[in-house]
C-alpha cells in the first residue's frame, strides 16, 4: 500500500508538465513543434536556452519534492524512491494532455540527487561521469541521458545488491529505453542530431510551426 500511495502522490506531482506550461507562457504548444516532446530538449529548441533551464529546473524539482515528500511522510528512503518514480510516470504520461508528455530524463536527475544524498555520492559522480563519456562518444544527448539513468541501477547493484530499490530503478531504465526507442533508432542509422555542431536537419521554431524530423 505504500508503494501505491507514493506512486500516486509522485505521479500527481510529475504531472505538473513544465514544458506545456512554459509554452503556454510563450503561446505554443510544444506538442506541435519540434519534436512535439514536452521535455527539456525539444523546450530548449523551440523556445530558447531560458525556457529550456526554466523546464529543466522545474522537472528536476518535481521529482526532488515528490522523494522528500514521500520521504517525510513515511520516514522510508524506498518511499522516497517510489514517490520520484511516480513523479517520472507523471512527467511521461500526464492524464490531462493524453498520456503525452515527456521522456523522463529530467525527472530522473532529481531522483539522482536525492539518492546521492540519502544513500550515497557514487549515484551522481558515477551516473554523470558515464553520461559525459556517452555524449562525448556519440554525440547525442540522447546516449548521454540513457548512460545517466542506466548507471543508478547499476551503482545500487554494485553497492547494494539486487535489493528492491535495486529493481525499481532498473525498471526505470528500461522505461526511459522504452521512451528513446526512436532515438535509438536513429542511433543505429546515424541520422540522431548531433549535441555538437549542426543539426542534420533543420530546426523548428516557434514561429514557422514546420515539424523537426529528429529529436533528441
Amino acid at each position: 500500500m505504500l508503494r501505491l500511495v507514493c506512486l500516486a502522490i509522485g505521479y500527481l506531482i510529475g504531472c505538473i508538465q513544465s514544458a506545456y506550461f512554459v509554452g503556454k507562457m510563450s503561446r505554443v504548444d510544444l506538442r506541435k513543434y519540434g519534436s512535439g516532446n514536452l521535455g527539456t530538449t525539444n523546450a530548449l529548441r523551440v523556445l530558447g536556452k531560458k525556457a529550456g533551464a526554466v523546464t529543466f529546473l522545474c522537472d528536476v524539482a518535481k521529482s526532488l519534492l515528490s522523494f522528500l515528500l514521500c520521504w517525510w511522510m513515511f520516514d522510508s528512503v524506498t518511499a522516497g524512491l517510489y514517490g520520484s518514480l511516480g513523479a517520472v510516470l507523471g512527467h511521461d504520461f500526464p492524464f490531462y494532455l493524453g498520456f503525452h508528455g515527456g521522456k523522463g530524463v529530467a525527472a530522473s536527475i532529481g531522483l539522482m540527487i536525492a539518492l546521492t544524498a540519502f544513500r550515497s555520492p557514487y549515484f551522481m559522480v558515477c551516473a554523470l561521469g558515464l553520461a559525459l563519456v556517452g555524449l562525448l562518444v556519440a554525440n547525442a544527448i540522447s546516449l548521454g541521458s540513457l548512460c545517466l539513468v542506466g548507471m543508478l541501477p547499476a551503482v545500487s547493484m554494485v553497492l547494494y545488491g539486487p535489493t528492491e530499490e535495486t529493481v525499481a530503478l532498473l525498471l526505470l531504465f528500461l522505461l526511459t529505453l522504452y521512451q528513446h526507442r526512436e532515438n535509438l533508432k536513429r542511433l543505429s542509422h546515424g541520422t540522431e542530431n548531433p549535441f555538437f555542431g549542426k543539426k542534420k536537419t533543420a530546426s523548428a521554431s516557434a514561429e514557422g510551426g514546420k515539424k523537426e524530423a529528429h529529436e533528441a
